[in-house]
């Protein structure tokens, strides 16, 4: 257990959280779930580094974090889906290829339950220690 890395990356990822709603303030609709993977991402790390002695690989991959760092069998199948259907906003956000397709998907409907769903997880991931 490494508590120093472990709030190393759950300071990030509040900042990145912060960030999903700050884009949402302002309208910026593809990257509040951009940044709701990365708060993700980053708290499931941090649950890494809580939990064992190694650093979390370098990987976006929420499922293969949740599966390594050993929350994947606490998630119940409304977690589980969420984080499948997160997993696909923090690649496509990034290529002008998905940007288009991607950007006609998200609402500020969408994006407040994406925000809200992210807070609950976050939250939950957290009291697992």
């Amino acid at each position: 257990m490494n508590v120093e890395r472990q709030k190393y990356w759950y300071d990030i990822a509040e900042y990145d959280f912060e960030t999903a709603q700050a884009m949402y303030t302002t309208k910026r609709w593809l990257y509040v779930g951009f940044m709701c993977h990365q708060a993700i991402e980053k708290t499931l790390k941090g649950y890494w580094c809580g939990r064992l002695e190694t650093d979390p690989p370098y990987t976006h991959n929420l499922l293969r974090l949740a599966e390594g760092c050993g929350i994947m069998n606490l998630l119940d199948d409304g977690q589980l889906s969420f984080i499948t259907e997160m997993m696909p906003l923090n690649i496509e956000a990034r290529y002008p290829e998905y940007k288009d397709s991607l950007s006609k998907e998200m609402s500020m409907e969408r994006c407040q339950q994406i925000i809200d769903k992210t807070d609950a997880l976050i939250k939950w991931i957290k009291r697992k220690h």
